[in-house]
């Protein structure tokens, strides 16, 4: 059986929001990476907090080449 369907709508509980958003961006950059090495393409990701922090993601192939 899946998943129950969640409404989509801003979390109002700043704990709940920060929770959240912590799983939540460590599975957009696992899924940002998991891409660049099946796909072999070039990802890259940018994200930022509420609070104004950055996080990100960045894959280059041909940077041993340049080297």
């Amino acid at each position: 059986m899946g998943r129950g369907k969640i409404e989509i709508k801003r979390i109002e509980n700043p704990t709940n929001r920060q929770v959240t958003f912590c799983k939540r961006r460590n599975g957009l950059l696992k899924k940002a990476y998991e891409l660049s090495v099946l796909c072999d393409a070039e990802v890259a990701l940018i994200v930022f907090s509420s609070r104004g922090r950055l996080y990100e993601y960045a894959n280059n192939r041909y940077s041993d080449l340049q080297k």
